[in-house]
């Protein structure tokens, strides 16, 4: 993708990504593509040669590993197709938003925690980023420095943050 697309104009259906993560969808659709599919079709032919299918696990399991990664590649495309990368001039280190670095410290347990608020496709299975739909996503945006937040999550729990850093 050439970094003038990049710039495109802003859609209400856009899906608002990073540069890194819009990169790291990218590259897991090129192995999706490129090399697991064609594991998994691997798999699905040395399944085959077990004989009858229709009481063959390890063909069933073939089947579903590759609806699986089917889905996945439909949905990172879906992603793509409809991304837009947040550009560093629109970052603003004075209140949280989409692809700000923050530091929270938990007022319980004294415990602060460093993350990258993405958007949820960017989130997905990425232990350093949350989701702006998350419930701390959610009470943190458009917040400042030194504000407290209290965020009820799924388990009924109130926990209570103070935001300590907003970093681009």
């Amino acid at each position: 993708m050439e970094e003038t697309e990049f710039h495109r104009e802003e859609h209400a259906d856009d899906i608002v990504l990073t540069k890194n993560g819009y990169q790291k969808l990218q590259e897991e659709l090129d192995y999706l593509k490129n090399t697991r599919r064609w594991e998994v079709a691997k798999r699905l032919e040395h399944a085959r040669a077990f004989g009858d299918v229709t009481e063959n696990s390890e063909y069933e399991d073939a089947k579903l590993e590759q609806a699986f990664v089917a889905g996945r590649i439909l949905d990172i495309e879906r992603t793509l197709d409809n991304a837009r990368i947040i550009r560093e001039e629109e970052l603003d280190a004075t209140s949280v938003a989409l692809g700000s670095k923050v530091v929270l410290k938990d007022m319980d347990r004294k415990e602060e925690l460093v993350f990258r608020l993405v958007s949820s496709p960017e989130a997905r299975g990425n232990r350093e980023c949350i989701s702006d739909q998350s419930p701390v996503g959610k009470a943190i945006v458009g917040r400042r420095v030194g504000e407290a937040v209290e965020v009820s999550v799924p388990s009924g729990e109130v926990i209570k943050y103070k935001i300590l850093k907003i970093e681009k």
